[in-house]
């Protein structure tokens, strides 16, 4: 497995932690490396991920909404809802990613950790969130 794939994983097992527990990023990350192997070249990316969705959560969020016909953020099964969040802060921030790389990693890892209908879910909301984000970084 390559070490950014290890790195959102780890990042979504945060994420659901935080989702979960309502717990600060500052106290999910150390928690996690004190129960769970996560080898320190992939904790970077892994921190850039969670610390990112945490700060831009907001922003993030919304643009999920607009893409995602009829679903409720809060309706959402955790599992995608933080997929979702990696791969659109990917989109927004992550500039060395192509957009396609984070939508095919995000429909990945719905299909390891969501449920049967969870790839489909992640694909059809991130088709929907990458012609804006498109032109939105064409235009800068």
């Amino acid at each position: 497995m390559g070490r950014r794939r290890l790195s959102r994983e780890i990042a979504l097992k945060v994420l659901y932690q935080i989702d979960m527990t309502g717990a600060a990023p500052a106290d999910a990350l150390p928690l996690f490396y004190e129960h769970f192997d996560a080898p320190a070249d992939v904790r970077p990316f892994a921190e850039q991920l969670v610390l990112g969705v945490c700060l831009h959560r907001d922003e993030i969020d919304g643009r999920i909404v607009s893409a995602s016909e009829h679903w409720r953020l809060e309706r959402m099964p955790v599992v995608d809802r933080n997929v979702l969040r990696i791969a659109v802060f990917e989109m927004l921030y992550c500039q060395d990613i192509p957009p396609k790389v984070s939508i095919n990693e995000a429909i990945d890892l719905a299909k390891s950790y969501g449920s049967g209908d969870s790839g489909a879910f992640i694909n059809g909301i991130l088709d929907n969130v990458l012609p804006k984000v498109a032109r939105e970084q064409q235009s800068v």
